[in-house]
């Protein structure tokens, strides 16, 4: 009698374990789509907080139908785990990812090539959802606060853009120059007090280079 109480129990305390990280966004998204059905044939923007703070993108592109499921702080490795949940919904036209950035913050002493196969496990699950829409990467920004780790971010975007070029209907898109100044320099005036996150000119700029891109 004693170890079936002790076995529930158990059972209840680990079921009030905490639910995986980034959970409550995904719930989030759900709730959104129950609320509002999500256009057919939209441009799906998925990945981390670069897209999830740019909380008025539908206004850098009034011709473009947009969804923003962009989650502040994700990774590849959580793009990769809520695969279904982000994808699933939606039968978009595009896709357009902003993601790894993190991935480098989250270890110092990742390898570019770990990170570039996180992108690469995420894109063969999108292509067996939509094998022959339209799908772009947008380069990992170079962030002042994390300079350190640029040299990484570098080495994967270069792999990446070199992945892109062989895949159908596939684009890097590279927003590096853009937010350089005439001396090659990241601007700093793009980025709020964080050195992280970009302002609203940050934005534009991005704009102006994805708009060719864009379906």
């Amino acid at each position: 009698m004693l170890s079936a109480f002790l076995l529930l129990t158990f059972a209840l305390f680990f079921s009030q374990e905490k639910e995986p990280m980034f959970w409550q966004d995904i719930q989030n998204f759900k709730k959104l789509d129950q609320e509002t059905a999500p256009p057919k044939d939209a441009i799906l923007l998925v990945g981390s907080s670069s897209f999830t703070k740019w909380t008025d993108v539908a206004s850098y592109f009034p011709d473009k139908k947009i969804i923003n499921r962009g989650f502040g702080g994700s990774r590849l490795t959580d793009l990769n785990y809520y695969a279904n949940d982000l994808l699933n919904p939606y039968q978009p036209k595009q896709i357009i990812v902003y993601c790894g950035e993190n991935d480098f913050a989250d270890n110092h002493q990742l390898k570019a090539e770990v990170v570039v196969d996180r992108f690469k496990t995420f894109y063969k699950k999108i292509r067996q959802k939509f094998p022959k829409i339209e799908v772009d990467y947008i380069s990992i920004k170079y962030s002042p606060s994390r300079e350190t780790l640029w040299p990484q971010m570098k080495e994967a975007n270069k792999q990446i853009a070199a992945f892109m070029k062989k895949e159908k209907n596939s684009e890097f898109i590279d927003i590096t120059k853009v937010m350089q100044d005439s001396n090659g320099n990241v601007r700093k005036d793009l980025f709020v007090e964080d050195m992280l996150h970009m302002t609203p000119e940050g934005y534009q700029l991005w704009t102006s280079v994805m708009n060719r891109y864009m379906k």
